[in-house]
């Protein structure tokens, strides 16, 4: 079958979460509510396969798509989108690290629509920085044997399978890590409470703890040692793009509704939009959302076109778009007044999600960090 054009992926994205997505978000931020029907919705509309190679009956399209598609997500409902970013890396990270009983036991489910995938790489005790875990996964015959934690897992205990980085030989630092696929009913795994969390309140973040975690030795992801390769391979250089695009969608909503309510709000007669102040804001938001969702393509082009640079990229395009959307959601509140400060207006829920996608994945600070390491080679 001829592929669609990525513009058409886009639009059936855009109609799919105008008339699905969007009339649902204000209820699953309100109530922590877990969205299975937009979870549902989305793969009645084929986007599960969107990125897997179609050797592995997956649609095959790069990033560029993936990116457009998780914007249009994102600007109805973030929570959403993080979800689905979390498990196309899963998904994505099978592709190119699972062996073929893997592939035949979780990928085809997951592109048959019937298993959710997460990953789990952040620990209490080191937060963003994935060197500085300890979870540690012993082989013992036929089984990894698996202790420790991770925390702020999206997706946690809703999700079928788990994609965790652990410890496989502590001697030898990151060439000791390895991944594994470990399922939500896997002897041993436990969750923690639902974490109430400020923003992308439907995500079900919770803490995955492991006690004596019996893994079968088949659900080792590439070869032991390669963890920190196959992590930085799928979750940044596929999950920052997505991470990105659920910020541009966030800034583009947040645009949209600072413009309808700059022109439909009077005040002594006149809507508020006349006034240059309010004109200064919505410029410097509209400049700011364009730059960044242009800045997100061009760096999705790059690694779409060089795969070798995938991982700077994404750590760009994720450092500014997640930082735009938080300087524009809150010039939107500004421009709506009080209104924006209310629950009541979609705004403020913005403002909240955005917030939350400089610290998702990885922080700005390092990030920031990261970027400057790669640019002079450290």
């Amino acid at each position: 079958m001829e592929k669609l054009p990525v513009e058409e992926i886009r639009k059936l994205a855009e109609k799919v979460a105008v008339e699905k997505l969007a009339p649902h978000a204000a209820a699953i931020d309100k109530n922590r509510a877990f969205p299975w029907e937009n979870i549902h919705t989305l793969r009645q509309a084929g986007f599960h396969r969107l990125i897997t190679d179609e050797k592995e009956e997956g649609m095959g399209y790069g990033r560029i798509a993936f990116a457009s598609t998780v914007k249009e997500i994102a600007k109805a409902c973030a929570s959403t989108a993080l979800i689905y970013v979390s498990h196309s890396i899963v998904a994505k990270a099978i592709e190119n690290g699972g062996s073929e009983t893997a592939k035949k036991t979780f990928l085809s489910e997951m592109l048959e629509g019937r298993g959710l995938g997460a990953f789990a790489v952040h620990e209490p005790d080191s937060g963003s920085n994935s060197g500085a875990i300890i979870t540690r996964a012993k082989k013992e015959g036929g089984s990894y044997i698996v202790n420790g934690s991770k925390f702020f897992i999206t997706s946690a205990g809703e999700a079928d399978v788990y994609l965790v980085l652990v410890r496989t030989d502590p001697e030898k630092g990151p060439q000791g890590m390895s991944t594994l696929l470990i399922e939500k009913d896997a002897p041993g795994l436990s969750f923690g409470r639902m974490e109430d969390k400020m923003g992308l309140r439907g995500t079900s973040s919770r803490e995955l703890f492991f006690g004596d975690c019996r893994v079968p030795v088949e659900n080792l992801m590439a070869k032991e040692g390669e963890g920190t390769q196959l992590i930085g391979k799928t979750v940044i250089g596929w999950g920052f793009f997505g991470a990105a695009a659920i910020s541009v969608g966030i800034a583009t909503s947040a645009s949209d509704l600072a413009v309808r309510h700059a022109k439909e709000r009077t005040i002594s007669g006149q809507p508020i939009g006349v006034h240059q102040a309010v004109q200064f804001m919505i410029t410097d938001m509209i400049l700011a959302t364009e730059t960044a969702d242009s800045f997100l393509m061009t760096c999705a082009e790059k690694a779409d076109s060089k795969p070798e640079t995938a991982i700077i990229n994404g750590l760009k395009a994720k450092l500014f778009a997640s930082e735009i959307a938080v300087n524009v959601t809150n010039l939107a509140i500004q421009v709506m007044g009080g209104h924006g400060y209310c629950r009541d207006y979609t705004v403020e829920r913005l403002f909240r999600d955005a917030r939350g996608l400089t610290l998702h994945f990885k922080t700005s600070e390092w990030l920031r960090q990261d970027i400057a390491k790669a640019v002079m080679g450290m």
